[in-house]
This record gives C-alpha cells, structure tokens and sequence, in this order.
C-alpha cells in the first residue's frame, strides 16, 4: 500500500516500483543515446583516432553525451535510487559520477580544439560552442562548489542552507542547458554534412535529439517529484552539515 509521510515520500512498494520503472526507463534512454551518437560517428564518419584528423573531432559529441548528458543526468538521479544508503555515502557518490563526466567532457573539449587549431579553424564562433563551453563552465563552478560547501564543508551553516537550493536548481538547469548544446551540435553537424532530405544519418541524428529531449525530461521529471524524494532519517538530518538543529517548525529540506 503506497502512503505519504509528513514530509511527502512516497513509501511502499508500489511507490518504490514506480520509481524504478522511471530510473531504468532513464538508463535505457541514456544508453541508446550515447550509442546512437557512438554509430553516428563511426558508422558515417570513419569511427574514431587521436591524430588531428576528422576521426580525433569525431571523439568530441561522443564525449560530451556520455559526459555532460549521460553521466551528469546520472549523478543528478543518485539521491533518489540509493534512497536508504547513508547520506555521505551519497554525496561521495554523486561527486564521484560528476568528476567521471567532468574529465570525459574535457577529453571531448581537447579533442575538438586540438583538431580545429591543427586544422587552423577558428574556435568559439557557433551558437553551439558558445553555449557549450558557458555549460561546462558552469558545470565545473558547481562541481567545486558542492565539494566546497557539501562534502568537503568550510562555508557556515547559514551558508550551506542558502546555497543548497541554489546548487540543487542549477543541476536541473545544467541539465537542460547539457541537452540544449547537444541539440543545437547535431543539427549543426548535419547541415555542415549536406544531407539530403530524410536521408538515415539525417534521421539517426534526429531520432538521437528526441531521446536527448526524452532522457532529460524524465531525470527531472524524478528529480522534481516530490513524493520520490529520500525518506526522512531524522538521526541522519540532526547531524547533516546542512543543518545544526531540527525544531517542530523547521523541516530538513533534502535534495
């Protein structure tokens, strides 16, 4: 039978199936895409080298939908699959996932830069790159940020419960902002490539936007929801470094 606690978790075991038909939904998603993108290259554009030439730039969407999609959307899903698993536990995790799909999203910057200053391309001249580097920038910013604040704590209490808000609604916005620069980097690969119309590497690479757009959609659909979010441990909160202390008119609010 599914209930809800006074701070809105949905418990049971519906409630817990539920929620795991959405993450592995979001698994599979993230999965197909990063394959589709792994075909794209390598089935239509010569697969993959680190020699400066068009297979070393082919390294570069590969790495940014693993890293800056995939994994990150990953990372954003932690809080709410290890549920029951200590609190610290979690967010060692979670900066973990983080730091994975930090050093892939730079092997994927180097790659594309290191081609187009070979090449002698000018570099940061699309809407797309642009877009792109603000994203990783941001990313980074808020990786070390949470580290400072949340694993590694030096701020003040009053500090970490102003920012905690703050760095949960920028993950959702980095995300968005992941996809968005994956979206605009398909569609300029593809008009680069002179497809004809509806040609199958047109189609792949819109199929591959759609499921970027869907894997998304669905991370912060479980993110947002407010019955999927962790059970209260009142023990655990007491001694969080978000807060100090737990009163009757002072809820913990958790990720």
């Amino acid at each position: 039978m599914i209930h809800f606690s006074e701070y809105g978790a949905m418990e049971g075991w519906g409630g817990f199936r539920t929620l795991q038909c959405y993450v592995i939904s979001s698994q599979v998603l993230g999965v197909v895409c990063v394959v589709l993108t792994g075909v794209w290259m390598g089935h239509y554009h010569g697969g993959y080298a680190w020699d400066s030439s068009q297979k070393q730039f082919n390294v570069h969407p590969l790495c940014m939908v693993m890293g800056l999609v995939f994994l990150y959307g990953d990372g954003v899903l932690v809080y709410r699959v290890f549920r029951n698993e200590s609190k610290r536990s979690v967010k060692i995790l979670h900066a973990l996932i983080h730091m994975m799909a930090l050093v892939i999203s730079i092997v994927g910057l180097v790659a594309v830069f290191d081609v187009h200053n070979k090449a002698g391309f000018p570099n940061m001249t699309s809407l797309h790159s642009w877009c792109g580097m603000l994203t990783f920038i941001l990313f980074l910013m808020q990786w070390l940020l949470g580290l400072g604040f949340f694993l590694f704590p030096w701020a003040s209490t009053v500090l970490r419960r102003w920012y905690l808000p703050l760095h949960v609604f920028f993950g959702l916005v980095l995300l968005a902002m992941s996809v968005g620069s994956s979206l605009m980097g398909i569609s300029e690969k593809a008009i680069f490539s002179g497809l004809p119309p509806f040609a199958p590497e047109e189609v792949l690479a819109n199929m591959l936007g759609l499921l970027l757009v869907c894997f998304g959609v669905l991370v912060g659909y479980v993110v947002t929801r407010e019955e999927f979010r962790r059970p209260p441990n009142p023990e655990e909160e007491a001694l969080s470094i978000h807060f100090s202390t737990l009163s009757e008119d002072s809820r913990p609010s958790m990720p």
